[in-house]
């Protein structure tokens, strides 16, 4: 076999993700630049290291393995509480420790149910074992749940898309993006890994299938209704990057129980990903500009959280105190607080 015939195919597969990804990933390092230009105490560039593993995701959505997802979410977690004078960033790290933390738990303890009911860890196989009816209905029927769990909440959809919002509010508008884009991406593949050839057992398909579909409606009506309450740009996209992960909840339920589930769920992971990572960073990066609505008490987005206006984009915030002013106390914690999810 020649070197063209190897090479070929790998470059097809990588060649239409890896050029939205890393205009993405350029957009990111030139906010990154441009808030160490603002923030001259800050001078190291260690923190964008966090984001060529995420891009990585976005690129490759099939290595997004089960062992893959925890440490994902670690470093994206890590990364925005390492900044202990940033109390907005940080609070946005310790939700998605909140939320994501039980969700993976509540995930692998289900799927180590599965495993010691089948004596498996392979997904065809415990298909296979549960087909035979030999096992306990309410034991399956609970651990296929709690397995699906950590997609369904990686993709953001209601009711877990408080955390998106909080994302794009809270984290910077260099790492918010590719971290909503690749935490998605996870979601998505988790679902299609653990639902590949569930066909073969009719009882779990028809389990999983309704499961998928409800999930879908809630999340598009729950959205909706959270996305006309949204009063800040930043918010807003992130409710609507929570209605894109209710779109993949209702595609991979369209595809659920077909025989050809796999390929044509791993088929739209690529072109979807790329989509997410590019509509993310240009929506980002907008959001920074626009005022807040009308409705409630607050300040432009430009200058909510102490940001200066030329600094939005990059949403950069001051951590100086003007002469004479209170200092940051209880007042500057409540300011800086995230809102409530409406």
């Amino acid at each position: 076999m020649s070197l063209s015939a190897i090479v070929t195919p790998v470059v097809g597969s990588f060649g239409t993700a890896l050029v939205p990804t890393a205009v993405a990933l350029a957009v990111a390092l030139l906010l990154f630049l441009l808030e160490r230009r603002q923030d001259p105490q800050a001078a190291t560039v260690a923190p964008f290291a966090a984001l060529p593993p995420l891009a990585g995701v976005v690129v490759a959505p099939a290595r997004a393995t089960f062992v893959l997802v925890p440490l994902v979410v670690g470093l994206a977690v890590a990364m925005m509480a390492r900044n202990r004078r940033d109390l907005l960033h940080s609070e946005c790290g310790l939700k998605l420790l909140w939320v994501l933390g039980p969700a993976l738990a509540l995930s692998w303890a289900g799927m180590e149910l599965l495993t010691l009911s089948t004596g498996t860890s392979v997904f065809a196989e415990q298909w296979a074992v549960l087909q035979l009816g030999l096992e306990p209905r309410f034991l399956w029927s609970t651990a296929l749940p709690l397995s699906l769990l950590t997609g369904v909440v990686l993709l953001g959809a209601a009711p877990f898309h408080f955390w998106m919002a909080d994302l794009f509010h809270g984290a910077r508008a260099w790492l918010a993006p590719l971290t909503a884009a690749a935490f998605q991406v996870m979601g998505a593949m988790w679902l299609a890994r653990r639902l590949t050839g569930i066909e073969a057992f009719p009882a779990g398909a028809e389990i999983t299938g309704p499961m998928l579909a409800i999930a879908s409606a809630v999340a598009f009506i729950a959205g909706a209704a959270t996305l006309l309450g949204q009063r800040r740009p930043e918010r807003r996209v992130g409710t609507l990057a929570s209605l894109h992960g209710g779109l993949m909840l209702a595609a991979l339920a369209a595809a659920h129980g077909r025989e050809d589930f796999v390929d044509a769920s791993r088929a739209m992971m690529g072109p979807w990903a790329t989509h997410l990572a590019l509509a993310y960073t240009g929506a980002s990066i907008l959001a920074r500009f626009l005022p807040v609505a009308p409705g409630v008490p607050g300040t432009p987005a430009s200058e909510s959280s102490g940001r200066a206006p030329t600094s939005a984009v990059i949403g950069w915030r001051r951590n100086s105190v003007a002469p004479g002013a209170a200092s940051p106390g209880a007042t500057g914690r409540k300011r800086a607080r995230i809102e409530a999810p409406v």
